[in-house]
């Protein structure tokens, strides 16, 4: 589960360039025949930006990759309905009034970073119906599945942001108004040349204990023993942070986060799932 945005570009072959004078043409011909559609016209028109905040733009090293897969109907049409009602881009260019965006100003609002395809997000927001969740992804058939099951469900404490969780975070948010965190199996980035991509690391958690009230839980869950390690490591050092356990160590799974499909799968093959619980301390 993760984070978001356009793949970089293959790199085109000598035969490739030979040949595309006449790809052009095929592709001109094709085009002047197809029906008047924007060659940029979105998909969903009130739905989802590709890249709410021009984000590629900016140059810092990025915990997500982009996931391309196809939209069943069902998560179109939820999209196309309950985008406009339920769902915000992450465009960084104001901040966001939480009490407004949920409808009630005395909600505690959770931020959740990565939320897969939602059933555990829509069965935690079903279970605790007086905390707000607001799940941040990018992957669009995963944001119109939580909407379908937040209104098949009658949930009304999801909100669903589509774009890249650090500008949110660090845009988008004042300070102390988040009542608590949750990373459940963020990506590994499991070569070591790419653990710079892990999300846990200081300059994160720095950012994120300014958004979180005091007291509110920072909730890491994953099944790569290596990166279980990693955050815990990380997240003890952390200044603002304190852990829950008296003994220092991982905790026991709370009650409140469900299994995952994810989850079960990494358990089917004999992996291990670390839960770290982690509080923002009271300065």
């Amino acid at each position: 589960m993760s984070e978001n945005h356009a793949s970089p570009s293959a790199p085109v072959t000598a035969d490739e360039q030979a040949g595309a004078p006449a790809a052009e043409a095929a592709v001109a011909s094709a085009a002047a025949a197809q029906p008047a559609r924007g060659r940029r016209e979105p998909m969903f028109p009130d739905g989802p930006a590709p890249d709410p905040a021009g984000s590629h733009h900016e140059r810092r090293i990025r915990s997500f990759q982009p996931r391309r897969s196809r939209v069943t109907t069902g998560q179109g049409e939820s999209l196309r309905r309950l985008w406009p009602k339920w769902g915000l881009d992450i465009d960084g260019l104001s901040k966001l009034d939480l009490g407004e965006l949920f409808g009630d100003p005395e909600l505690p609002v959770v931020l959740e970073i990565g939320f897969g395809m939602g059933e555990a997000t829509a069965k935690m927001a079903a279970a605790d119906p007086g905390t707000g969740i607001l799940a941040c992804d990018v992957h669009t058939p995963g944001q119109g599945n939580l909407l379908g099951l937040a209104e098949r469900n009658g949930l009304t404490n999801v909100r669903v942001a589509n774009g890249d969780a650090i500008i949110l975070l660090r845009e988008m948010l004042v300070p102390d108004s988040l009542a608590g965190l949750r990373v459940y199996f963020p990506d590994p980035w499991p070569k070591k040349r790419h653990h710079k991509r892990r999300l846990i690391q200081p300059e994160f958690l720095a950012l994120a204990a300014t958004r979180l009230a005091p007291g509110a839980l920072l909730h890491c869950a994953t099944d790569w023993e290596p990166y279980a390690e990693q955050m815990l490591e990380v997240l003890s050092a952390a200044p603002d942070f304190e852990n829950t356990q008296a003994d220092g160590g991982f905790a026991p799974r709370p009650e409140f986060r469900p299994l995952t499909r994810f989850e079960g799968q990494g358990l089917d093959k004999g992996h291990v799932v670390h839960d770290l619980l982690f509080r923002r301390k009271a300065h």
